[in-house]
């Protein structure tokens, strides 16, 4: 039994910081469910540590969320610029929305070890290009560049590609400034959270609110996942800001590397 509760909070601090840091929250809860022995398919978990990922999300965007909404009803020019912006994060969000929703179980087909292992790699390849070739860094988010953002968050819905690392990668190979990527890319990641634990839930009650571990080994996890998640979320607005992310390409290629061999 307390080995089992461990096993959840393990699982839930690797989804709370996988979930921000540019390394696949979905490839290493994948991995570890494997050396663990706890079954990846487990909806109830995954729907709950979700709903976690994205309350911790809002809490550390708060802030900006608030501005936006507020200034969403006024009328003078804060109003033009938090519509166009609300509307950029939705224009970025259309891709991964039509490949979750039409494609998700061709994807989680693709759900296992030696898959995630490749795609890891090519996580490690989107943040070394990133890194190396980055423009100028000084442009903001317009229409075209949040369709192409967009489209990298489409391509992390395959496990092993991290969600954070190839949209705020594909941000800066775009010129956008380092503060605006992390910005742009962790309030874009909020309605696919949300839409992803949506899609989990209805799934969930199609089948029945069946759990196949301990109620304490979820409450555990969802709190890890919380915690974490707070923890790796402004750890990674830092982290954009001031560090070069190329360790995080190097680990990618090593985890990757291992779970193809082993």
């Amino acid at each position: 039994m307390i080995e089992e509760i461990l096993s959840y909070l393990i699982l839930g601090l690797i989804q709370g910081l996988t979930e921000f840091l540019p390394v696949s929250s979905s490839g290493h809860l994948t991995l570890c469910s494997e050396l663990l022995g706890i079954k990846s398919d487990d909806i109830t978990f995954k729907v709950l540590v979700h709903f976690a990922t994205a309350l911790s999300t809002i809490i550390v965007f708060r802030e900006d969320i608030m501005n936006l909404i507020s200034s969403f009803f006024k009328r003078d020019n804060s109003s033009n610029s938090a519509r166009n912006y609300i509307g950029l994060l939705a224009l970025s969000a259309i891709p991964a929305a039509f490949v979750g929703f039409t494609m998700k179980g061709q994807i989680e087909a693709l759900d296992n070890p030696q898959f995630v292992g490749y795609m890891l790699i090519v996580t490690a390849l989107i943040l070394a290009v990133s890194q190396k070739l980055n423009a100028s860094q000084e442009k903001g988010v317009n229409g075209s560049r949040s369709i192409l953002i967009g489209l990298a968050q489409a391509l992390a819905v395959l496990p092993g590609i991290s969600r954070s690392g190839s949209t705020i990668g594909t941000a800066l190979l775009l010129g956008v400034s380092r503060e605006e990527a992390a910005r742009f890319s962790f309030l874009m990641a909020m309605p696919v959270i949300i839409g992803a634990t949506l899609l989990e839930t209805k799934e969930l009650l199609e089948v029945g609110a069946t759990t196949s571990g301990p109620l304490m080994g979820y409450v555990v996890g969802v709190i890890a996942a919380f915690v974490s998640g707070l923890i790796a979320c402004k750890l990674m607005i830092r982290l954009v800001k001031d560090t070069n992310l190329l360790w995080f390409a190097v680990y990618c290629a090593v985890v990757g590397l291992i779970a193809i061999i082993i």
